[in-house]
């Protein structure tokens, strides 16, 4: 881990417990090894994690699906100046699992979320999030 820390990946102002387990701790190292530090390093520019790993409560409290990719580990949610350029960079660099670009609009997301299963299977699923009757759906993009 070169450009992220742990505490970064584990970050919460739920006031809630965050702390991860082994098996997410070892998620959160190859996310950052096989995403986020290669990403980092070509676009040259800083990645803020907003929301790495999240205890069950943290995720529950936030509103998180139970089965989200977060209480394992395996996602992390980032911004930097321009998200369309690092978004760009994902889709065609990094292997994934899912790869979404969250609401915003057409030229910027508001945020974007990654995620790599460390043990294989990874969809190289990518998506667009959008609101619709209130409710967030996702489109293929």
């Amino acid at each position: 881990m070169k450009h992220f820390t742990m505490a970064e990946m584990t970050v919460t102002g739920s006031g809630l417990p965050n702390t991860p387990g082994q098996l997410a701790i070892e998620n959160l190292e190859y996310l950052v090894e096989k995403v986020l530090d290669p990403a980092r390093e070509a676009t040259g520019v800083p990645i803020e994690v907003t929301s790495g790993y999240r205890s069950a409560a943290v995720n529950a409290a936030i509103g998180g699906v139970s089965n989200s990719q977060h209480v394992t580990g395996q996602a992390a949610d980032i911004t930097t100046a321009d998200m369309a350029k690092l978004f760009a960079w994902l889709r065609a660099h990094a292997t994934f699992d899912q790869l979404i670009w969250e609401f915003g609009s057409t030229a910027q997301p508001g945020w974007i979320h990654v995620s790599i299963k460390r043990l294989g299977g990874n969809r190289m699923q990518v998506l667009r999030a959008i609101k619709a009757g209130g409710k967030a759906k996702y489109l293929p993009l």
